[in-house]
Formats: structure tokens, C-alpha cells, sequence
């Protein structure tokens, strides 16, 4: 598949669902039922208006979303609080499937939304977006709802690549530009389509959800790239041009921490998918440098990339399903 016509046939702009109503007659047509999930860790500041906006907008107004969850790692402020009084479900992700062993991370908190919700579509937004609007659920289900061989919508959000009478770059942010987007370019080209791969925000029908492995950490997005596109190619994946997104920016450390747990998971698959061979198991620890009294000091960081199996293999969901 050519990346350009990819492009032109799977890239859209949420103006194209603006029209609701119309959106809404769609999805009741087809029989689908979709759930949001918000993963969550001490996002009091921004949840908040963000309940307030899809419940108002997308559940009341248009009953585009038939079921809303935070799904909580453990927050120490008052975000489950906060959710809850403005009319979210609220649910700790230690208390489901308590029968596992905790796991602390953001792809924890997305793999059990799996089994807590029963959307056949599962929309996933980051909680601390601070100009959400609701064009980031329906500039993602709308694909999803219009196009049943669409299995996987990822959200960027960049104008069009044109721009007037020039060109200018577009693409991820700076883990993206500097990490992945490389690595796909190596490995696995027609990826390099997806303009922003590690984006928070994105709508998969749950039996591929169901179907692949979660990493709990850093590596979560790009395994599901890595291995929806193993399973389906890049006919499976549509994207999303959501406008601009304000949120909080993360230092250069932190970027450090999150591109070894996906240079970990992104290893990891090549060797499940024999791409490479002879590779030793991974070390998990990360080191960085700060200086105290002009002496040079190494920090290191545990960071493994943990991974829960596909949901659809786990006992307590066969049931759940089959009952």
C-alpha cells in the first residue's frame, strides 16, 4: 500500500462527524453501542470540565456514548470525587479482576477497561487535556461508525500537511520524531502513515482490543500500532485531525524514562514476529546523570515493560462473555 494514497483514503478531519444528529441515526442503524474510558492518575484540575462536556454534549444532548468511566490508578487528590459528582462511573483499576496481581500504569488502567465496560466500540481520551471539546470522541468513532472495515482510529492533531502556498512539518511530538517515527521507518514503513502514533486519544472496536496484549507501561501505543497492523495491515486504520490539543509538557527526563519503555516493548515484537534473532533478555534499568557540588551522580530507574495477555484469554472474561 502507498503511503500517499493511505493517506488520502484513511486521514480525516473532525468537521467531516460534526453533524451529530446524523452521527447518532448511524450509530443507532448499525446497532453499536460505545463506551469512553478516561485512564486517570491526580488529574483533579482537568477531569472535571471534561465530564461536564461529553455527559452534556455527547450523552444527554446527542446520545453518541452510551457509557462513561474513569478507570483510576490510584489517585491521591480528588479526581475520582471530582468525576463522580459530575456523573461519570468511577472505578479503581485495582478492583478489577482483583484476582490478579496490581499493576500500576496507564495501559493497566486501559487493558481492564476492556473488561469492565460493553461497548463493541471503546473510545480512550487522556484526562489532562486542558481545550477538550467534543469533536475528540466523535472525530474518532466517526470512522468507526461509517466505515465497518475500519477496525482502529488514532487522533493527531496537526492542520493538513499543505498549508496556503507552502509546506510546512507535521507530525508527533518529540518521542515520535526522535524514537518511533525512525524505528517504524527501519521496520515497518507503511506505520510511518500514522502522523502521530503515541497519541493518548483513539477508538478500536473491542474485538481487536480484545485480541492483542497490553503493555501497562510507556510501550502501550506502540504495540497496538506494531500489532493490529501484524494482524490487519494499514487497511485496518484510519486517523483523526483533532485541531489543536493544550496540555501539560513533559521535561526532557521524562521523555528519557518514556522512550526506553518503548524501545523495550518496540525490541520485544520484532523478536515475536522473527524480524530479529539472538536477542538476549532486555535489562530494565535506565540511567541518567545529575550533578550535585560539581560531581556527576548516575540515577537509575526500574522501568520494565510489563505486559497483561489479550483480554479475550483471561477466564474471568470468557465468562463475563459468555454469560
Amino acid at each position: 500500500m502507498k503511503i500517499n494514497s493511505w493517506l488520502k483514503d484513511n486521514t480525516y478531519h473532525h468537521s467531516n462527524f460534526q453533524e451529530l444528529k446524523e452521527l447518532v441515526d448511524a450509530k443507532n442503524k448499525s446497532g453499536l453501542k460505545i463506551s469512553l474510558c478516561i485512564p486517570t492518575l491526580n488529574e483533579e484540575k482537568t477531569i472535571g470540565k471534561e465530564v461536564v462536556i461529553f455527559k452534556s454534549e455527547l450523552m444527554n444532548r446527542y446520545p453518541l456514548i452510551d457509557e462513561f468511566a474513569i478507570i483510576d490508578s490510584g489517585s491521591k487528590d480528588r479526581t475520582l470525587e471530582v468525576a463522580s459528582s459530575f456523573g461519570a462511573d468511577t472505578y479503581l483499576a485495582s478492583d478489577i479482576l482483583p484476582n490478579l496481581k496490581p499493576m500500576r500504569g496507564k495501559g493497566e488502567n486501559l487493558w481492564k477497561a476492556i473488561h469492565q465496560l460493553k461497548g463493541d466500540i471503546i473510545v480512550y481520551i487522556d484526562a489532562d487535556i486542558k481545550n477538550i471539546h467534543p469533536r475528540f470522541v466523535y472525530g474518532l468513532v466517526g470512522p468507526l461508525i461509517q466505515r465497518p472495515e475500519v477496525k482502529y482510529v488514532k487522533a493527531f492533531y496537526d492542520r493538513p500537511l499543505a498549508f496556503s502556498d507552502s509546506i510546512r512539518p507535521s507530525g508527533g511530538g518529540r518521542v515520535t520524531e526522535i524514537l518511533t517515527r525512525p524505528l517504524f521507518s527501519l521496520f515497518f514503513p507503511e506505520l510511518t502513515a500514522i502522523i502521530q502514533p503515541l497519541s493518548g486519544e483513539y477508538a478500536v472496536r473491542r474485538e481487536v482490543l480484545e485480541s492483542i496484549p497490553f503493555p501497562i507501561g510507556y510501550g502501550v501505543e506502540t504495540s497496538h500500532l506494531l500489532d493490529v497492523y501484524q494482524m490487519y495491515g494499514m487497511s485496518a486504520f484510519a486517523q483523526t485531525d483533532l485541531d489543536q490539543r493544550v496540555h501539560r509538557n513533559q521535561p526532557t527526563r521524562a521523555l528519557g524514562k518514556m522512550s526506553f519503555g518503548i524501545l523495550q516493548t518496540f525490541l520485544n515484537r520484532l523478536v515475536q514476529y522473527n524480524m530479529i534473532q539472538d536477542l538476549d533478555e532486555l535489562p530494565t534499568i535506565f540511567r541518567q546523570f545529575q550533578v550535585k557540588d560539581e560531581v556527576f551522580e548516575s540515577i537509575e530507574f526500574n522501568i520494565p515493560e510489563d505486559e497483561r495477555p489479550p483480554m479475550n484469554t483471561v477466564e474471568e472474561y470468557q465468562k463475563k462473555m459468555k454469560g
